[in-house]
This record gives C-alpha cells, sequence and structure tokens, in this order.
C-alpha cells in the first residue's frame, strides 16, 4: 500500500527495482530465480536455489522448495507445495491444494533427503484440485488430471486420468477439451478445430 493505495505491479517494480511482484506477506529467499512477470501472492515460501520463470503465477501459501524449477507461465493456485525433485515445464497448471511427494517410503525417525525421487510434468498439463502425484514418475505433455486423482505412474501425452488409483480414462486436446477419436482414429478439437490421431495407443496433433 502507498498513502492507502494499492501498488500497481509497474509502481511495484519502480519501487524495488525488479521485474517481478511480491505481495507484503510472501517471502522470496536471496539465491531464488524469479522471471519476468511473475506474481508472488500472500503467505507464499520461493526457497534459494529454486527457479521460477516468466509470467507464473503462485496464488497464496504456495511452497516453492530448494532445487524446484518452473517453466514460463505456470501457475500454481492456493495450497500447493512443490518439493525438492519436482521440475514443472512450460504452461503448467496447478490446481488448489493439490500434492506432491518426493520419497516413496517417508518415516519421521529416517532422514532420506538423498533418496528424493525425480518428478517431471511435461508443457501444458492440467493437474486437478487434491490430486496427488507420487513421486519418480513423468506426466507427459497436455496430459490432463481428474480432481482427486492419485497417480502413481506415468502419463501419456494427451492422457485424462482420474480416481484412486488413476486410471486413463479418456484424451484430451491441448485446449483442455475431450477428444472423440472416429474408427480412422482421427478427432478434433471443438474449441481450436486442431486435429489429433491416435495409432498404437499414441496421440499426435496433425494440425
Amino acid at each position: 500500500m502507498l498513502l492507502g493505495k494499492p501498488l500497481s505491479l509497474q509502481r511495484y517494480r519502480n519501487m524495488h527495482n525488479n521485474n517481478y511482484f511480491t505481495h507484503d506477506s510472501a517471502i522470496v529467499d536471496a539465491g531464488a530465480q524469479i522471471g519476468n512477470n511473475t506474481r508472488i501472492w500472500h503467505f507464499s515460501h520461493v526457497m534459494s536455489g529454486s527457479i521460477i520463470g516468466e509470467d507464473c503465477i503462485l496464488g497464496q501459501n504456495v511452497f516453492i522448495a530448494s532445487g524446484v524449477q518452473l517453466g514460463n507461465k505456470v501457475k500454481v493456485q492456493n495450497n500447493v507445495s512443490v518439493y525438492t525433485g519436482v521440475i514443472i515445464e512450460d504452461e503448467v497448471f496447478l490446481g488448489p491444494s493439490m500434492v506432491f511427494t518426493n520419497v516413496i517410503n517417508p518415516r519421521s525417525a529416517i532422514e532420506r533427503k538423498s533418496e528424493y525421487k525425480k518428478t517431471l510434468v511435461k508443457k501444458g498439463v492440467t493437474i486437478g484440485a487434491n490430486a496427488t502425484i507420487i513421486c519418480g514418475i513423468t506426466i507427459g505433455n497436455y496430459a490432463f488430471i481428474g480432481a482427486g486423482a492419485v497417480v502413481t505412474k506415468d502419463v501419456a501425452d494427451y492422457a485424462l486420468v482420474t480416481g484412486n488409483p488413476a486410471r486413463q480414462t479418456g484424451w484430451m486436446s491441448e485446449y483442455g477439451h475431450k477428444l472423440k477419436f472416429d474408427n480412422e482414429g482421427l478427432a478434433e478439437c471443438p474449441e481450436s478445430h486442431q486435429r489429433y490421431q491416435l495409432k498404437n495407443n499414441i496421440v499426435t496433433k496433425i494440425a
């Protein structure tokens, strides 16, 4: 606030000499790398050694651990913690209160920092609210994880997975619409009109 008025993003930049916004209640540790136009909101904490790309939005009460990498245009909704070992590519959406893990068999009395598993979330993925991602897997490009799903294994590009444990229940377009393939294995997104081909249980965009 300045003279009782909320700060605009540009005014904040001018005062703090950087190209990203942090709310007064947020903590960004020295050594964290934050890209241009990223916004970090109330009560969030970004640790040293993390890398956050450009045009990202971190909602309220978000935690980004050391070593985490977020690409460009990533949206992290409220109450999400991203732990060491997780890599997020560009344009990923992390829904409210979704959960990452980084140890397969945690015990309070046994330190397992040397056993962190890598989890890769590829470009364009959506992870719904309250979903849980078990560590050590790869979620493919533009995959769609339904709300509340518990994902325990790799997810293919464009796959829709739901349930506990998560199972594939369809295919999604890059615009987030369920694809309906014809007898020739072709489908069209109703919004973008991009076309997709399903062959040997692999979906590719063809136009």
